[in-house]
């Protein structure tokens, strides 16, 4: 019994004696300056030239375009352009065998002329009261009947030779020589290309910021270093009712063809007057489900050594407008106000903070990706 109560003392007594040393560890630990500083980038506050602007995306389209086609079956006799190539609005493309169509045409004309004389004869015989008026009704009608036969065959004969609709550029060929065609077969793409049009949607709450007329930017991956201009030139009556989108149709100048319909573009529209907004990186927010936080560096005191000790404390802002890397404060914070804009994941209020702007996070209004990146 003794030598287990003995035990019980020493092990109470080592499980005090450890939490009086952790205890006495901690306390000089803390009167020792406590944690070590974080290291962060920081940065003052700035006001910053900020244009209100709607961006969107939106497709490109000509103005025009269609897949030539023939109405009518036949055999091809001869191809009249080349792929690529720019044509003028009635311009011969395709000629279709006819031989036998043409032939039926002059056989209907012969006809339609002995049909006319029969009629100028009868004609002449009513003058004098030599036939019936009925007669004379009757040979109008097969005049009339013959002649109507020549201008539909004519018809028929004319389709033969497709041509083009309007003007533009053609696509690939799609036929050869010899080939026997059906009505709807495709023969080529024709486009017009130049002026260009590109269709996009803006949400319903920019509906009063937009009007016909108005200019537009237009940027592709395909020419980065470019900016195309154009102005809205319609827009749609309705607002989407699935999508509570209205759709607009610019027009863009393309004299040099860099633009193809179906590609894939950035539009923005500047709305209102330029303004000065307090822009900070968006790297600066701390995103939180009860606000958004940014934490300002202050100087507390200077240690025993000289030194300034910085300390971060917590701010809620009201973010505005984003453009880029950078995000617009309405309230919050002031101008020259030094913030924490990388690393602020590891604060919390009161936390010492050593700065370190070495490497610093994107802060660009327009940025584009380097080109290194494959």
């Amino acid at each position: 019994m003794i030598i287990m109560l003995v035990g019980v003392a020493i092990l109470f007594g080592g499980i005090f004696g450890y939490h009086v040393f952790t205890a006495m560890m901690f306390k000089k630990f803390m009167s020792a300056g406590g944690y070590p500083p974080e290291t962060v980038a920081v940065q003052k506050t700035k006001l910053e030239p900020w244009q209100p602007k709607i961006s969107t995306v939106g497709t490109l389209k000509s103005r025009n375009g269609v897949d030539v086609t023939t109405e009518i079956t036949g055999l091809v006799k001869k191809i009249h352009f080349e792929s690529g190539a720019q044509v003028k609005r009635d311009d011969l493309l395709v000629e279709l065998n006819a031989d036998s169509d043409i032939a039926q045409l002059q056989s209907l004309e012969a006809t339609a002329a002995l049909a006319k004389a029969t009629y100028e004869r009868d004609k002449a015989q009513y003058a004098i009261n030599g036939i019936s008026k009925a007669a004379l009704e009757a040979s109008e009608a097969d005049l009339k009947s013959k002649e109507a036969q020549v201008k539909q065959q004519a018809a028929v004969v004319a389709k033969k030779n497709i041509r083009a609709p309007f003007s533009g550029k053609l696509g690939i060929s799609a036929i050869n020589d010899g080939q026997y065609m059906n009505p709807g077969d495709k023969i080529v793409s024709l486009q017009t290309l130049d002026p260009i049009l590109i269709d996009f949607h803006v949400p319903q709450k920019f509906v009063s910021e937009v009007r016909v007329g108005q200019k537009i930017t237009v940027t592709l991956d395909s020419y980065p270093d470019q900016k195309f201009q154009g102005k809205i030139t319609s827009m749609d009556p309705i607002v989407n009712l699935s999508t509570r989108n209205l759709r607009l149709e610019a027009t863009i100048s393309n004299r040099d063809g860099k633009l193809i319909p179906g590609m894939f573009g950035n539009v923005e529209i500047q709305i209102g007057a330029a303004k000065n907004n307090l822009t900070i990186p968006q790297t600066a927010i701390a995103y939180n489900p009860y606000g958004d936080v940014v934490y300002v560096v202050k100087v507390d005191e200077k240690s025993e050594k000289g030194h300034e000790i910085m300390t971060a404390h917590p701010v809620f802002v009201t973010v505005g407008e984003t453009r880029g890397d950078q995000v617009a404060i309405l309230k919050g914070l002031e101008e020259n106000m030094m913030i924490v804009i990388s690393g602020s994941h590891k604060l919390k209020n009161g936390s010492r903070v050593v700065i370190d702007n070495t490497v610093l996070p994107s802060n660009e209004a327009a940025p584009t990706p380097p080109d290194d990146i494959e």
